[in-house]
């Protein structure tokens, strides 16, 4: 399930966000049901897998896609800054959806970055999908960043998750809403490490239940934060339909 369906919303910055504030590793943080995580004693705000340009690299293999989702998502980062003002935005890798995403970008859109990331830090965090990082973009890429008490990277440590903020595996989990299965992104956090949702309109979900999340987390302390269409719905692990 991509986030397509969720891109136009009604929320408008400055309204009241519906967001939730929690603890990771000891620091504050603020999950914001547009997808971004704000951490309000540094100024920083946390984005991930934006897999901005998607559209574009699948038409570059003959597979076509409506062309929108790079703005769209776009869109939904300027409203997301718009709320918080950060001193520094950190995009956690997959940036861009592959190699050539950065270097083509339309110069209109890259314009827009550039007028979102102008007056503050930009940090991009090299992923799977664009480990050689950005073209001719405002801000800097690195591999991995140790900032505020927080460790930032593209993909989770098995070795050592306390204090860890990640993307890559953007994980989803299940509900049951008015006798309904209702399935969101989410961000999952046990106190320790948090995992953050895709960030961009066409990334899909992987549910937390999934084999590639094991080993991640402690159960018995991990919450599934899901994005709502005007707010944040907290929810246990072990309340999550399988």
């Amino acid at each position: 399930m991509h986030r397509l369906g969720l891109a136009a919303r009604t929320m408008i910055a400055g309204q009241t966000t519906g967001s939730e504030d929690i603890l990771v590793h000891g620091v504050a943080a603020v999950c914001d049901p547009l997808g971004g995580l704000y951490l309000p004693e540094t100024g920083t705000l946390v984005v991930s897998d934006l897999h901005l340009e998607k559209g574009a690299a699948f038409a570059r293999r003959g597979m076509m896609l409506p062309p929108y989702d790079t703005i769209a998502t776009l869109n939904i980062l300027a409203a997301v800054i718009a709320r918080y003002d950060p001193k520094m935005v950190i995009s956690l890798g997959d940036n861009f959806h592959d190699r050539k995403g950065s270097e083509h970008l339309p110069a209109d859109l890259r314009a827009l970055i550039g007028d979102l990331a102008r007056g503050r830090d930009w940090i991009w965090i090299n992923g799977n999908h664009d480990p050689d990082g950005t073209t001719d973009l405002p801000g800097t890429c690195t591999d991995e960043l140790v900032y505020g008490g927080l460790v930032f990277r593209h993909e989770p440590s098995l070795i050592s998750g306390k204090g860890e903020i990640a993307g890559h595996l953007h994980p989803s989990a299940t509900v049951r809403r008015r006798e309904k299965s209702v399935r969101r992104a989410c961000f999952a956090s046990d106190g320790h490490r948090l995992l953050m949702p895709a960030f961009g309109v066409l990334a899909g979900g992987l549910d937390l239940r999934h084999k590639a999340m094991q080993g991640l987390f402690r159960h018995d302390t991990l919450i599934a934060h899901l994005l709502g269409r005007d707010r944040i719905y907290s929810v246990r692990y072990g309340n999550l339909l399988g």
